[in-house]
């Protein structure tokens, strides 16, 4: 009798691990925020199981107008989008859409020593900067921050060194909630992928690039017009060396270099080889082109969905349900093991 052979079974594919990407909105983002950061969270979506959220509850700690805080949260929304996320593959969402965030963020505070939140770096500065509305949400956004990440048992958290911190306090926080109740939050870890360029200032190449700064030749803004793009960047602050290498003293030429390989993904050393013999005013031109190019794909789908405000409210409504869906089961076992009465 024929022996009959049994094919192995097929390995079943690793779970994909969870990603947890969030952005405020206060105001549209620089050249800084996209080469550092956004411009990688499409690479995350394909590799993660991914949620990106609109961290408007975030952005009241400082006083917001209304309306303009309104149009800002649709703006970055569609950013989202024009970046190339996809609302089939990852959850984009809008914070305060998603009750749970701010459930368990009230918890989670109850669960949170005040010296922890004084030890605070970021709330020591924001406090001298806005003087005039030092408030409890400015004290405690940490927690709120730990809610966001613990609700979806995010596995890694991408962080800048500014948010290294809340990273730990939010494990310091999921870990003592474990400790007393038992397992029932992943406890996150930071992030460390492709690094982006970090983008200094034009006008000051010793400052980061920031959307705050006064002085609009500073930064470049993800939707300003090409003519715009190629006079900052022709105003940008050199030295008088006039030869395009990295190099110390050469601190605003190291920052349209790491620009520049950024956008067309060469390095240095090529860099260096193509503008031998050549001045700053040719590399200038060859670096406002190429961020011109880099962000001209993402501004024209940006103001496609723009001028659909009825598509990006469905696409909100369906992140906001799907998030929902996955918050609500982390808030449910965080109530059930505090003693809530559920209905």
């Amino acid at each position: 009798m024929e022996e009959i052979k049994v094919a192995p079974e097929a390995p079943k594919p690793e779970k994909k691990k969870t990603i947890l990407s969030c952005i405020q909105p206060s105001g549209i983002p620089t050249l800084g925020n996209y080469l550092g950061a956004l411009k990688n969270w499409k690479l995350l979506a394909d590799e993660f199981d991914s949620a990106f959220a609109v961290a408007d509850l975030h952005a009241i700690t400082v006083r917001q107008d209304p309306q303009k805080l309104r149009k800002q949260i649709m703006e970055v929304f569609a950013l989202l989008l024009a970046i190339g996320l996809d609302p089939e593959k990852s959850i984009i969402f809008i914070q305060s859409q998603v009750p749970a965030h701010s459930q368990l963020a009230w918890i989670l505070n109850c669960y949170t020593q005040f010296g922890e939140m004084s030890r605070m770096t970021q709330f020591k500065d924001k406090s001298q900067s806005h003087a005039d509305n030092v408030n409890v949400g400015l004290f405690a956004y940490p927690v709120l921050m730990a809610a966001d990440i613990l609700l979806y048992q995010a596995d890694l958290v991408p962080v800048g060194a500014d948010q290294k911190q809340h990273l730990e306090i939010a494990r310091d926080i999921g870990n003592r909630f474990n400790g007393i109740y038992g397992k029932t939050f992943t406890i996150p870890e930071p992030y460390i992928g492709k690094s982006g360029a970090r983008v200094m200032s034009l006008q000051d190449p010793m400052k980061k690039m920031s959307k705050s700064d006064p002085n609009p030749k500073s930064f470049v803004s993800v939707f300003d017009q090409p003519e715009t793009i190629m006079k900052k960047i022709r105003s940008a602050v050199t030295d008088s060396e006039g030869g395009v290498y990295y190099g110390e003293g050469k601190d605003g030429i190291n920052n349209l270099m790491g620009i520049y390989s950024c956008c067309t993904g060469l390095d240095y050393d090529q860099i260096t080889a193509d503008f031998s013999g050549k001045g700053y005013g040719d590399f200038k031109n060859a670096v406002g082109e190429a961020v011109v190019e880099e962000l001209r794909p993402v501004r024209e789908r940006y103001e496609m969905f723009m001028k659909d405000q009825a598509y990006l409210k469905e696409m909100a409504a369906k992140g906001a349900e799907s998030a929902s869906r996955i918050a609500n089961r982390t808030l449910t076992k965080v109530m059930k093991k505090c003693g809530f009465v559920l209905p």
